[in-house]
């Protein structure tokens, strides 16, 4: 659908032989060049920003736990618009280690606040919250200071829009999905132990810290290389598990490739609508989950009574 429709429409067989090359080359620049790169760039932050929600919701036992909300996007945030502010020839190729940086910085801060004897779930919600506000403040600092054209640039990333996205940011992302998606499958059964508590891992033999910053760093990884090639795109990584969940139960081994896809069809399906609804002007992917991810969060917290 995402190759298919679009202000020039494609008939279907004619979209998928140009996808397997067998086609003409009548809609090639229309499909490879500017729908596909696209679509598949969206689908691989979705699945990002999906198992990076997977992780932090279960290592802190808390549904309501995200990229966004504890802070991760946030950080990865402010570290690419400062790139993209102050450092102009940036290449695209680099930023997801600077989104990367960013994040790993909020939550090594994160962490190391929210430590007492032992890291404290929810004091480490907490604190994300509060650095997720800071690190806001910085990027309305740097769009005050910046030159124009390089702050309008950051504010279309910043609004979380796929509009422009090429193989230039396809091939950055997909290297981190491939390395750490299969890292954290095979983590699984270690992941699935945080389920029981603190006291009940440990007991199973798990070596708690190392562990919860080892997922920690896998969630970092996941949720900065989306951010960096997709903007901030809020809510996925809080509903895709939830819904991940619901179909398949809370077995990591299940959850984990079931929010993923999710999590990549929920991106592409949100950058669809914000294409079409208004034809031809375009709505941010961020702004249709958020319209989507508000409701469904506070839908959470009167069902679930997570206060």
């Amino acid at each position: 659908m995402s190759i298919v429709m679009g202000e020039r429409t494609i008939p279907l067989l004619a979209a998928i032989g140009t996808v397997l090359g067998i086609g003409g080359d009548e809609y090639m620049f229309t499909v490879y060049k500017l729908r596909l790169p696209r679509a598949l760039t969206g689908f691989l932050a979705g699945c990002g920003l999906a198992m990076s929600g997977t992780i932090l919701q279960v290592i802190t036992r808390n549904p309501l736990a995200s990229p966004g909300v504890i802070g991760l996007n946030s950080g990865a945030a402010a570290a690419v618009v400062a790139a993209i502010v102050l450092v102009p020839s940036m290449p695209m190729s680099r930023l997801p280690l600077v989104a990367f940086g960013g994040a790993l910085l909020v939550a090594t801060f994160i962490y190391g606040l929210s430590w007492r004897k032992g890291s404290s779930m929810l004091r480490m919600l907490l604190i994300g919250i509060g650095i997720s506000a800071m690190a806001g403040a910085l990027i309305t600092y740097l769009m005050t200071i910046g030159n124009i054209f390089r702050v309008s640039q950051a504010f279309v990333w910043m609004a979380g829009s796929l509009y422009g996205r090429t193989w230039d940011h396809f091939w950055p992302l997909l290297p981190w999905i491939v390395v750490l998606f299969p890292l954290l499958y095979l983590l699984a059964r270690q992941l699935d132990l945080f389920q029981f508590g603190d006291e009940s891992a440990m007991g199973l033999g798990i070596r708690l810290e190392t562990m919860r910053l080892v997922f920690i760093a896998i969630s970092v990884g996941l949720a900065g290389s989306a951010v960096s090639m997709a903007g901030t795109i809020a809510f996925v990584g809080l509903m895709a598990p939830h819904m991940a969940m619901h179909l398949v139960g809370s077995q990591s081994r299940k959850r984990i490739p079931v929010a993923a896809l999710l999590g990549g069809f929920i991106v592409m399906l949100a950058d669809l609508l914000g294409r079409m609804l208004f034809s031809p002007f375009e709505i941010p992917v961020g702004l249709i989950t958020a319209l989507i991810g508000a409701p469904y969060m506070i839908y959470l917290l009167i069902r679930r009574r997570v206060v």
